[in-house]
């Protein structure tokens, strides 16, 4: 799943929107974010786990960002003293929480004697076990001042180069970006850039929103498909004016996610059954007035019956949605050469971002 547009780094849930999960989601989507990345693990230990509850934090939030057709990716800080652990630390996490891609945080630690070796053993290890999920490396601004660090090891096995362009103690964003883009497009010239912002304050230092505005600016004018900031705890507690620079710039050409009762009814609209049944996950559940669907089969056979024959060629109109991160509501009509109908309403449960049960009623008329 490619990114576009602008995207926020999440270091500890509890300090976002003091740790709700719904005004996570609906924060990032004012702010026309179209991703946002969690950190997962650290090291061979996961993170945003409260061990005292035995609660992961991570799920609703993940699924409150889904609901809205916001993408959801884990970062994971890594050190290369137990490469083997920590990538299976990340299969496993990436797979319980269904992301949509995984972000290597390797700063310091990779530059010892050493770490290509573990870089090696580390990266293989993940593309073994997740050949398709689309992957970032997020590292230093300048490889010109690591030059011990494995930057080729990695970014053979990424997707995505998401580097820290932290300008701190001075104030030359543009610069700065524009000297990062070069020296990664000679090290992987065909991978995008994702660049990574700061939205923090160290030292007495801190980006004003002259800065972050010329960032945004800068990055678009390169022409990149999108940009980062690190990170949301720091930047809606000590620097929200920078928050309100960002939400308020609109990301040149990034289309809007829409969340999954826009895309049910867009879905309707085209005819498209195999959408429409992609929705749904493989075990979900489908009930009418009339009967219960099991499955991806009888799902997508009822569609085909609902579009091809009861509403053919049919017009649907949301006219409602509410609902939480785990039930969404939508109320519906539709207007068809066979009927109308004006009641349509449809409550859905998610499961890792799919439908995993359906209770759908409405009634056809002829007037």
């Amino acid at each position: 799943m490619a990114i576009q547009g602008k995207g926020f780094f999440i270091w500890r849930i509890p300090n976002c929107e003091k740790g709700s999960a719904e005004d996570i989601a609906k924060a990032s989507q004012a702010a026309g974010l179209t991703h946002v990345a969690i950190k997962i693990g650290d090291g061979i230990t996961y993170t945003n786990f409260d061990r005292e509850k035995g609660q992961d934090l991570i799920p609703p939030v993940a699924q409150a960002l889904r609901n809205l057709g916001i993408q959801v990716w884990g970062w994971h800080y890594v050190y290369g003293s137990d490469p083997l652990g920590e990538a299976r630390k990340a299969i496993q996490r990436i797979s319980t929480l269904n992301l949509d891609g995984y972000v290597i945080d390797a700063e310091l630690e990779y530059e010892e004697p050493g770490r290509e070796a573990a870089a090696k053993k580390f990266t293989h290890e993940l593309r073994k076990n997740l050949p398709d999920l689309p992957m970032a490396l997020s590292s230093y601004r300048y490889p010109s001042y690591h030059r011990t660090f494995p930057w080729r090891v990695f970014l053979e096995a990424v997707d995505y180069n998401m580097p820290q362009v932290y300008w701190e103690q001075a104030h030359n964003p543009a610069s700065q970006l524009d000297r990062v883009i070069k020296e990664y497009q000679k090290l992987a010239p065909f991978r995008p850039i994702i660049p990574t912002g700061p939205t923090y304050k160290v030292n007495g230092w801190r980006p004003t929103p002259e800065d972050t505005q010329t960032y945004l600016e800068t990055a678009a004018g390169l022409h990149l498909d999108g940009v980062n900031f690190f990170s949301w705890d720091e930047c809606k507690r000590d620097l929200p004016a920078l928050w309100d620079v960002i939400a308020a710039y609109q990301w040149p050409g990034a289309t809007p996610q829409k969340d999954l009762p826009e895309q049910f009814i867009d879905l309707l609209n085209a005819g498209d059954v195999a959408g429409l049944a992609g929705l749904y996950d493989p075990g979900g559940v489908h009930i009418t007035a009339d009967e219960t669907l099991l499955g991806p089969d009888a799902i997508r056979s009822w569609y085909e019956t609902f579009l091809g024959k009861l509403l053919p060629k049919g017009r649907f109109i949301l006219t409602g949605k509410n609902g939480s991160a785990n039930t969404l509501v939508l109320t519906w009509q539709a207007v068809s050469s066979k009927g109308v109908v004006k009641n349509g309403s449809d409550t859905i449960g998610l499961l890792k971002g799919k439908i995993g049960y359906h209770y759908t009623y409405f009634t056809i008329s002829t007037a």
